[in-house]
């Protein structure tokens, strides 16, 4: 009788970076200077990761803030793709998911337009809820090394 043992492998992150922020503009501000700070010292691109944490990490502060909760942020390079993920305890609160984002009504709106934004830069994004009460906003860029 011939068995076959296979292993299982887990993916492992290549590198991983994860912060909780107070869900405040300044939280915001420095969830997007850590990831640039870390994406660099990894000697990864930078840019477009850098407006997608400003657009979720906002989002984060102004729709999904909880008093006295913070959100995470993390970061996790895999193969060559970089996925961003955003944390926060208001699962009650999603933005529309992938293909369902609009621009607002009024052209002259100076908000409404975060989830566009990520929608453009990343190769894939979505929303995955819970556990009660959080929900996961992430996005995925495909890295060019």
């Amino acid at each position: 009788m011939n068995r076959e043992i296979r292993r299982t492998q887990q993916v492992v992150a290549e590198r991983t970076f994860t912060v909780l922020l107070s869900p405040t503009r300044r939280g915001a501000r420095l969830a997007r200077l850590l990831a640039v700070a870390h994406l660099d010292a990894w000697g990864l691109p930078s840019e477009a990761a850098a407006h997608i944490v400003a657009e979720l990490a906002a989002n984060a502060s102004v729709h999904g803030r909880v008093q006295g909760r913070d959100f995470q942020l993390s970061l996790a390079v895999r193969e060559k793709t970089l996925r961003i993920e955003v944390t926060d305890t208001r699962g009650d609160s999603a933005p529309p998911g992938p293909g369902a984002v609009k621009a607002p009504e009024d052209d002259g709106a100076e908000s409404g337009r975060g989830m566009l934004i990520v929608e453009a830069l990343a190769n894939h994004w979505g929303i995955a809820p819970g556990p009660v009460p959080r929900k996961t906003v992430w996005a995925e860029i495909d890295l060019v090394r």
